[in-house]
């Protein structure tokens, strides 16, 4: 194994020779004009990621105070670093804080005096950064400042003490993809009427906004590589800068709004808490009014970068600046002001209200500068209580789940997709969360367990992650005001992964006992150093491995997730075809290979009256040799048959993805699961829809979760420059009304639906339009829905499962139907398997997904998310068996008989439409 990154660190500060009194003889400290050739946070100035680091590079050449590592790759192969900035002294001894900060982050073992001598030798370890949000922007250029503050202030007392007490790990950002397109997109504009014009396409290669609520899923290389280094640190501090604040206030600090998560320990809440209003103490100190607090951000969703770490015991929280557009000052009036904030009246939480004037970049720089310092001050001031109380909320995890339950977690290897629960628990071990599996079979409350059977003990300390991961989630019913609509959660209300994943999980309401623990052991497998991880010689090359069914592939850097694999593929029967079951998503990265390979592909539809997964739609692959489909199994731990060719052929598609200059989050998810599952597929912009016959060049189109202004009017003209102006137009529709009457299919996820229904004139209508919602709310909710499997589009569903529902269409159908309904919603009571859910007697009855029949085509509506932020595992087949449904296939598809029919209009939940 080679020998730890921080033990090298460490040597090579030893070796320098560096201390206090080398740096008092060094060279002067660049200022970033210098370097970068205008002032931090000039109006219309903006440093890109590759001149951040170049300065950050002159400031370590600098100064024994800063040292810059390379911590991973991005998802454009940029390198990724931060800096770590503390005494000389400190970082000479990096190695032993950081072993200290991991021991009581730790505690197992551990006393309490033990633990209080640690944290009395320990430094607080803190980490901020220059913002996940690229267009964000004062934060990472606020990060170039901040450094050179630092440095240069040393003869402040409260600097000092800062460098003494505190190991500094400042990200200059922590998207550098983001920043340099971000900045060029700008500067490419500057001067024209386009100038704040927004950019038209992501900010991340995949995801852009959403890569901030990617923390627990780690899709993301940023989120892998954030992650691993924060276990590698274990910072007691996390604070991430955003923008922008609810007008016309000028930050947004903690504390949060409600509601909060309900696993949080109250040590670490009440430091973020103090922290909060610490940092708006020392604004106004200097003179920054407009700091306010609570509202609108709550902190219920666990998946935020920067809240998810609050379960892992550290304070962890992001603040909101003022923000207009990139580095363009503007100046707002007294009349430009909301007009009950006209008079400037003091409020409890706002007690100094900002009257107006230029806000300028700079002006952002220097609250976020101020921000960042406050908390630096406060680790420094209280670095032991944050270093104990660290060790507290992990000691008092660990007590609290020995003496009550739930005691454990069983996940058991017999499962609908037997790589569904590798995927969900690699997720948890890279997370920090320990994962046994028994070795042998036991009993537990009257259950037998077979040996293999993956086990979450509690009495551990990140036991509150993995229980806020693994339960369902009831939130709370607070309304806006008495008497008035639910409080929509400023994310979503519930994400319960057993239910996304389709894994069957038991929790332990009975202590474990001794036979059973005896039975446990951890799972292990073998970690790659921090730093780089897949062979060893590249850093980038772990980080830019997928998370799949793969043993290893993502993973390596994690002994935990290194070893928890799936069962080995099975491969029975002696036929010259591979069948294999479509419950399996791997099924589909088999099917691409063949495809790639010269390989034919069949589609066999399951038959009613049948159960299991073997029994819901198989995929049957020929022409390959023996050996590769032999390979294909064991790679992809598929269970599999050799057979007899049977089935539908089903000839690779022509899938496009339209992809609008309107940049979309849910396209940028589906084009990366897309690939992930090795599809072949073209963007589709908006000229290419009326470059020719669509179905010249496509056989299936997809439409992610856009709006129908997205797709039909895109930017406006004169907002951006002309060649991103508009969507498809009344030109696209026709050429989609053609490729779909001419034999395509058009598949619609989640909001796009009502786009087709309108412009196609189907004969379909969405119940839940004009529904109030103090009538009817299901904010970011996972329901259930009864699936017709038969049908093709739900191919290896089982006939109950858990979906995403966001802002979704249900539908019903008119007078012309043809067609069928693919998925319902039960005739009566709730549907709510996890979150939130009033009025469900509206969608009781109704269509969850129909194959609407237009001309000699077909129109998929989906309404749900079935990629959602790429978790929900078990729905993931429905767009892949969405994107295959061409063709024959298409064609002769059919579902249940009596499956679904429409409610009748009689039916109460019209709402008087």
């Amino acid at each position: 194994m080679p020998r730890s990154f921080f033990v090298i660190i460490a040597s090579l500060f030893i070796c320098s020779g560096w201390t206090s009194d080398a740096y008092s003889q060094s060279g002067s400290i660049p200022t970033p004009e210098s370097v970068l050739g205008f002032t931090v946070g000039a109006d219309f100035e903006m440093a890109t990621y590759e001149e951040s680091i170049a300065y950050f590079k002159r400031l370590e050449a600098a100064s024994p105070l800063l040292d810059l590592v390379e911590v991973g790759r991005t998802s454009e192969d940029r390198p990724f670093y931060l800096a770590l900035i503390s005494s000389a002294d400190n970082l000479q001894n990096v190695e032993r804080y950081r072993e200290i900060s991991l021991r009581l982050a730790h505690p197992e073992g551990l006393s309490d005096e033990e633990a209080r001598n640690l944290a009395r030798e320990g430094k607080a370890i803190v980490h901020i950064d220059g913002a996940v949000h690229a267009s964000e922007v004062a934060a990472h250029q606020h990060t170039i400042q901040l450094a050179y503050d630092l440095l240069t202030s040393t003869d402040d007392p409260e600097i000092q003490a800062i460098l003494d007490n505190v190991i500094f790990m400042l990200w200059p950002t922590l998207n550098p993809d983001g920043q340099t397109m971000v900045v060029q997109w700008y500067e490419s504009n500057l001067g024209t009427p386009f100038e704040t014009s927004s950019m038209p396409w992501l900010y991340q290669k995949y995801v852009g906004h959403d890569n901030n609520r990617d923390s627990y899923m780690l899709n993301m290389i940023e989120s892998r590589v954030i992650g691993r280094t924060w276990r590698q640190w274990e910072p007691q501090i996390v604070y991430v800068h955003h923008q922008t604040a609810p007008f016309p206030s000028r930050i947004w600090l903690p504390p949060f709004d409600d509601p909060v998560g309900n696993r949080v320990h109250p040590l670490m809440a009440r430091t973020v808490n103090t922290i909060g209003m610490l940092m708006a103490q020392a604004l106004e100190e200097r003179g920054q009014v407009g700091a306010t607090h609570m509202a609108p951000f709550d902190a219920w969703y666990p998946g935020y970068i920067d809240y998810l770490p609050m379960l892992q015991n550290a304070a962890a929280f992001w603040t909101e600046t003022a923000l207009f557009r990139y580095a363009t000052p503007r100046f707002y009036s007294i009349s430009d002001l909301p007009a009950d904030a006209r008079d400037l009246r003091p409020e409890s939480l706002y007690p100094s209200p900002w009257p107006g004037g230029w806000w300028r970049l700079r002006d952002a720089v220097e609250y976020m500068v101020t921000a960042s310092t406050a908390v630096l001050d406060f680790a420094a001031k209280f670095r032991f209580d944050l270093l104990y109380n660290r060790y507290q909320a992990g000691r008092d995890a660990i007590r609290k789940y020995t003496e009550g339950p739930p005691y454990a977690w069983f996940i058991p290897q017999d499962q609908w997709d037997p790589v569904a629960p590798v995927e969900l628990l690699r997720r948890l071990a890279f997370n920090g969360i320990r994962v046994s599996r028994l070795t042998s079979s036991v009993t537990h409350a009257g259950i037998e367990y077979p040996a293999g059977t993956w086990v979450i003990p509690m009495d551990q300390e990140y036991a509150e992650l993995a229980r806020t991961l693994l339960e369902v989630q009831v939130y709370p019913d607070l309304r806006e005001y008495a008497g008035g609509p639910p409080k929509r959660p400023y994310d979503v209300s519930g994400w319960t992964l057993p239910l996304q994943f389709g894994v069957r999980v038991i929790e332990a309401v009975e202590p474990l006992t001794e036979a059973f623990l005896s039975a446990l052991a951890p799972v292990e497998g073998e970690a790659g150093e921090w730093r780089s991880t897949g062979s060893g010689s590249d850093p980038a090359e772990e980080d830019h491995a997928p998370f799949d069914s793969v043993p290893g592939l993502g993973f390596d850097s994690d002994a935990t997730a290194a070893g928890i694999v799936p069962p080995a593929g099975r491969l029975t029967g002696s036929g010259p075809a591979l069948s294999i079951d479509a419950a399996q998503n791997n099924v589909f990265r088999a099917v691409n290979r063949a495809w790639r390979e010269g390989g034919t592909v069949r589609f066999r539809a399951g038959e009613a009256g049948t159960i299991g997964p073997g029994a819901v739609g198989r995929y049957i692959i020929t022409g390959l040799d023996r050996e590769t489909m032999a390979e294909m199994v064991e790679s992809l731990a598929l269970r599999a048959v050799r057979s007899e060719p049977e089935g539908t052929t089903l000839p690779q598609p022509r899938i496009g993805l339209y992809r609008p200059w309107s940049a979309s989050m849910d396209e940028g998810w589906t084009r990366w699961l897309l690939e992930q599952y090795d599809f072949a597929f073209s963007s589709i912009r908006n000229a290419d829809f009326t470059s020719g016959p669509l179905l010249d060049r496509y056989d299936v189109v997809i439409f992610a979760d856009y709006g129908a202004r997205t797709i039909m009017e895109g930017f406006a003209p004169g907002s951006i420059p002309a060649r991103y102006v508009g969507g498809i137009g009344q030109a696209g529709v026709r050429a989609l009304d053609t490729f779909v009457s001419d034999g395509g299919t058009l598949v619609c996820l989640n909001g796009s639906s009502g786009f087709a229904i309108d412009v196609l004139d189907l004969p379909v209508r969405n119940v839940t339009t004009g529904l109030e919602r103090g009538a009817f709310s299901a904010s970011g909710s996972i329901l259930e829905i009864l699936v017709d499997p038969i049908h093709p589009v739900m191919a290896g569903m089982p006939s109950h499962a858990g979906i995403l529902f966001s802002r979704s269409p249900v539908f019903t159908t008119t007078e012309g139907f043809t067609g069928t309904a693919m998925a319902v919603y039960q005739e009566s009571g709730s549907p709510l398997l996890s979150g939130f859910l009033m009025g469900e007697e509206h969608i009781n009855g109704y269509a969850a997904a129909l194959d609407v029949r237009h001309g000699a085509g077909h129109v998929l509506l989906i309404g749900f998310k079935p990629q959602w932020r790429g978790q929900p595992f078990g729905s993931f087949r429905v767009l892949f068996n969405a994107a295959l449904f061409h063709g024959r296939n298409a064609h002769d598809a059919e579902g249940t008989p009596g499956f679904w029919s429409a409610p009748s209009a009689s039916k109460p939940d019209d709402g008087g439409r």
